[in-house]
């Protein structure tokens, strides 16, 4: 848990997931460039305020197309920029079927683990330059928190251990607790999806996957630049 005196802020976290019209691809070229160039302007102005990392997810999940991961020290942040999205252009036409709230906070599970950088360690996210990013909400269930203290990090030693063993696979935890539906946002990126994959599959003959009441829906996100991103829209 956070000392009293801990000086390092907290963040705040944000998985926007965004849906186009397909009445926007119906427009006239010069309509729709005019409508991006717009939208993209309004999106700069932004990127010095908090840190912004565009994903597409466009022919990967049929409810959204892309997701903006935002991490700020002001939830204001996100009203402001969500808003100004929302009127410029573009942002006619872009619904949000999933959003999702977190904050960082230190993990009480990895105080005995020692390795560089360890996750959970950290009030502060690190985005690596990996090309895959997977999100998805996490409950555990009540039962899981009548468990003593002792038992639940036994457990959760084991479910670190075998993170350990899939460096390619970098996992970053945020807390939703009485901010949003689920308790904990998961994000976890990498470069090879089927390291992920397998690490999944171990996960689920750990102990404390019993305990795991939801963790969907999951979203599967590329990388890439906001121009890129908005590409592959088909606009």
């Amino acid at each position: 848990m956070n000392r009293p005196d801990e000086p390092q802020k907290r963040q705040f976290v944000n998985f926007v997931y965004y849906k186009l019209d397909p009445a926007f691809r119906l427009l006239p070229k010069e309509e729709r460039e005019a409508a991006t160039a717009e939208w993209l302007a309004v999106y700069r102005e932004f990127e010095g305020k908090l840190l912004l990392y565009p994903y597409t997810l466009f022919g990967l999940r049929a409810e959204v197309d892309f997701m903006l991961w935002r991490i700020s020290y002001r939830l204001e942040d996100f009203v402001e920029m969500s808003t100004a999205l929302a009127r410029a252009g573009l942002g006619r036409y872009l619904s949000v079927p999933h959003s999702q709230l977190a904050m960082t906070k230190r993990s009480v599970y990895v105080d005995k683990h020692t390795h560089e950088g360890q996750e959970g360690s950290r009030l502060t996210i690190s985005v690596s330059d990996r090309k895959y990013l997977v999100v998805y909400p996490f409950e555990k269930t009540r039962d899981w928190y009548k468990l003593t203290a002792h038992a639940r990090q036994g457990m959760m030693n084991e479910h670190i251990e075998i993170g350990h063993k899939y460096p390619s696979v970098k996992l970053n935890t945020t807390y939703s607790f009485g901010l949003d539906d689920q308790e904990f946002v998961v994000a976890f990126e990498t470069d090879r999806l089927d390291d992920f994959l397998d690490l999944v599959m171990e996960l689920r003959h750990s102990e404390a996957s019993q305990y795991t009441k939801r963790d969907v829906p999951i979203f599967t996100c590329a990388r890439g630049g906001i121009e890129e991103v908005i590409d592959t829209l088909g606009g």
